[in-house]
């Protein structure tokens, strides 16, 4: 051990330790002193929204109604002479948005359909070309993330179930596509090109998030998508732009962090997270009804406090949040979503410093709650808890302990082991009673 070492207080060494677990990288990808950089600032976002928009939101079934019904993509595509979101503002997006707390938006810039959200060259089937709306809206999005000081991230698909040079996997395959004219140069040829388009004529872009690689996960032989050229050449555009890829498996080099769909970290309730957990930074992607796509008939939106809970659960485990909102065919982003936002808002602005900034606290995901740790300081969320104490198992010495809000000194003893116990007047209430501890 060096000597300087030795100084440090327990939380920092835990600080450190944090980091160095969470940005080491993979031997065979040396990622520049700007991604790096960048990893840092995603982590300590720890908030953003993603948004599902695309022509599926015409069906008003969600994001994959055009598999689910087996809609021929000669007929899905008529939707898009249809297509007119008169409301679409970008300003009021982003405003709500950053209202509620969220540092970055991901936004679907093609989906599975095919269709891009963008003015694109390489196909006419896009909102500029190909609706009567004619607007560019991920150039809006984009100038306005820019004006506000939200990072954009990009979703982008890898799966196609109109494109005929897209070689079909287990998905889409009653759209109607040719598999006598499948050609995987061309295919790889255009989505690098597009993705040229986006890294080039849209600003400072944070991340491409795809989507798509598992649509091959059951063929005999291993599908190559040719991943770690593609990787190289985002970050040979933009060397910041964070490569991430929800493919369900654990990260492959070129990619700077590791998405969970539907799961915190570490747990795998919905089926599609059991990989293990890497030293990247990590997201989780949620949704705040059922769908991803706007769905008429859900109207199944998760409660303020679910989602409040959610976020400081994936804080917990040193992970960010992406909730998603399936914005409607009009251009407006559903009433409940914007209600939901507006108190995520209010919360983070009276208790966003114990989920900004801060690595996986001390203890694991408990029953009662979690925590979270900036520097010396230790943050115990409680959700729920059914007496007047709390035993915490920390090695850790602690100082002071008190109430978060209203700093109201929190009665505790430490043993020799380093056992504390908390002792309230009453037994906490509330979507997130906050305890704050300061330690060394």
């Amino acid at each position: 051990m060096k000597p300087w070492i030795k100084t440090l207080t327990c939380s920092a060494l835990f600080a450190t330790a944090t980091l160095t677990q969470t940005f080491a990288q993979n031997p065979t990808y040396s990622p520049t002193p700007e991604n790096l950089q960048a990893r840092q600032e995603f982590a300590d976002n720890r908030f953003g929204i993603f948004l599902h928009w695309g022509i599926y939101s015409m069906f008003a079934q969600g994001e994959w109604y055009m598999h689910n019904a087996n809609i021929h993509h000669d007929e899905y595509a008529k939707a898009a002479s249809g297509f007119y979101p008169a409301n679409f503002d970008a300003k009021a997006w982003v405003s709500a948005i950053k209202d509620a707390g969220a540092k970055y938006i991901c936004f679907t810039s093609r989906h599975h359909d095919s269709f891009s959200m963008w003015d694109t060259n390489e196909s006419d089937y896009n909102i500029v070309d190909a609706t009567p709306f004619k607007r560019d809206v991920l150039k809006e999005l984009a100038d306005e993330c820019h004006a506000q000081g939200i990072k954009l991230h990009l979703y982008y698909s890898h799966l196609d179930w109109t494109r005929d040079e897209y070689p079909g996997g287990r998905t889409g395959k009653g759209t109607g596509r040719d598999p006598k004219k499948v050609d995987w140069k061309a295919y790889y040829k255009f989505m690098n090109n597009q993705l040229t388009e986006l890294l080039t004529n849209y600003g400072e872009i944070g991340a491409i998030w795809f989507d798509g690689v598992w649509d091959h996960d059951e063929d005999s032989i291993p599908f190559d998508w040719e991943l770690e050229e593609q990787y190289a050449l985002i970050h040979k555009l933009q060397p910041a732009c964070l490569v991430g890829n929800n493919h369900h498996s654990t990260p492959v080099p070129g990619e700077d962090i590791q998405i969970f769909e539907r799961d915190l970290p570490g747990e795998n309730k919905a089926g599609l997270s059991g990989q293990e957990v890497s030293r990247l930074p990590l997201e989780t992607c949620q949704t705040m009804n059922g769908m991803w796509g706007y769905k008429i008939i859900d109207q199944n939106y998760k409660s303020l406090e679910t989602l409040i809970q959610y976020l400081v659960g994936a804080a917990g485990k040193g992970a960010n949040l992406l909730m998603n909102i399936g914005p409607q065919a009009n251009g407006e982003l559903p009433a409940a979503a914007l209600e939901r936002l507006k108190g995520m808002g209010e919360w983070l602005r009276a208790n966003g410093e114990t989920v900004y900034g801060t690595t996986a606290g001390d203890i694991p995901t408990q029953e009662w709650g979690v925590t979270t740790r900036k520097g010396d300081r230790l943050f115990i969320h409680i959700f729920e808890l059914k007496d007047k104490q709390l035993t915490l198992p920390l090695t850790c010495k602690v100082k002071k302990a008190f109430t978060f809000e209203g700093k109201t000194p929190v009665k505790f003893k430490q043993d020799k082991q380093g056992t504390v116990t908390l002792t309230f007047d009453e037994v906490p209430t509330g979507v997130d009673f906050i305890v704050e501890m300061i330690t060394k």
